[in-house]
């Protein structure tokens, strides 16, 4: 049989990775202090503008929808392709940063919404959306 002659080691925590992290974390801490303090500090005034100027609301768009049986609506009359062109190159004169929205049936043809995405790129629109909506995920 076996007899212990010596006594049990006593378990002790080692701690020093813990502080090798607590000092680069009061360096980091210390680093970021001073640079934002030096941004502060900066001797560049910026510019103020007034408030209402600021807040300008963004152009409404135009919408144009596209029907499942093809037929198309733009402002909320019935036109063909041709008076499309023709309508969105008269609203492009009239102000040039114009968007539209091209709302498509979901269960109607691709090519009529295609049709309407060329009329607005030879029309010179360059700012488009296509609204769908969004089912929840399951």
């Amino acid at each position: 049989m076996h007899l212990k002659t010596q006594p049990d080691e006593i378990p002790t925590l080692n701690l020093t990775s813990m502080i090798d992290v607590l000092f680069l974390l009061i360096i980091f801490f210390m680093v970021a202090t001073r640079f934002e303090d030096a941004e502060r500090d900066m001797a560049v005034k910026v510019p103020r503008v007034n408030a209402q100027a600021a807040a300008a609301p963004a152009p409404p768009r135009k919408v144009i929808d596209v029907h499942r049986d093809g037929h198309i609506a733009f402002d909320h009359r019935t036109v063909s392709p041709d008076e499309l062109l023709d309508a969105l190159r008269a609203a492009k004169q009239a102000r040039t940063d114009l968007g539209v929205v091209v709302r498509g049936d979901g269960e109607g043809a691709f090519q009529n919404v295609a049709t309407v995405l060329n009329a607005c790129r030879r029309a010179g629109i360059s700012d488009l959306g296509i609204s769908v909506s969004v089912t929840p995920v399951k």
